[in-house]
């Protein structure tokens, strides 16, 4: 079968006042990746649509689903390292303002208190979950950068918990075979932002 993993757009940035989640909507621009994204998928026929419960990856498969008739399996397993934080800033942001802070949070700082291994084996479970109920489909899944980072990881044999940084709604094609081989067809396909 063929996983098309994919991130999220760009959200916007937000903080919550009571402590809670910041769980931010995509920002205009999102919004557009969302649907550009789609229109990229048209001809593709998709199986089945999960996503993350955040609102940033239900927003970006939300044009996908339409266009392709499907519902969205909402997948808590797909869910962001940060998920917790009572704010949320996309990392561009935090590059352009302050290169130190980036630089500390790319080097660990996005993981401190989270138990990265656990994390990983989360996410590859959900995704053998899928591949097991869609044998010889093709299903896409929206999600995080991590969830990628940790899924990617995981088939590639990479122990680094952020070994490269995949783009908005960029698409990450993977194989999986019944015999329980897992290959990368593709990694950060972007084509679909650039314009034809």
């Amino acid at each position: 079968m063929e996983l098309l993993v994919i991130r999220h757009a760009l959200p916007l940035r937000a903080a919550s006042s009571d402590g809670s989640p910041a769980d931010p909507p995509l920002s205009e621009e999102g919004r557009r990746q969302a649907a550009l994204l789609s229109g990229w998928l048209a001809h593709e026929h998709i199986d089945a649509l999960y996503a993350s419960p955040l609102r940033r990856a239900r927003e970006t498969a939300e044009p996908l689903a339409a266009a392709q008739g499907l519902e969205i399996a909402l997948d808590p397993g797909l869910v962001e390292l940060d998920h917790r934080a009572s704010e949320y800033i996309p990392l561009e942001e935090i590059k352009a303002q302050d290169r130190d802070a980036w630089l500390a949070l790319v080097r660990g700082g996005l993981y401190a208190g989270v138990d990265m291994q656990a994390f990983r084996r989360g996410v590859v479970a959900t995704f053998e979950r899928i591949i097991a109920s869609h044998a010889g489909g093709r299903v896409a899944v929206v999600c995080h950068g991590g969830v990628i980072n940790a899924w990617a990881g995981h088939v590639l044999g990479i122990g680094a918990p952020h070994f490269f940084e995949p783009g908005y709604t960029s698409v990450q094609r993977f194989l999986a075979a019944s015999s329980g081989e897992r290959n990368v067809a593709s990694l950060n396909e972007l084509a679909h932002l650039r314009g034809r």
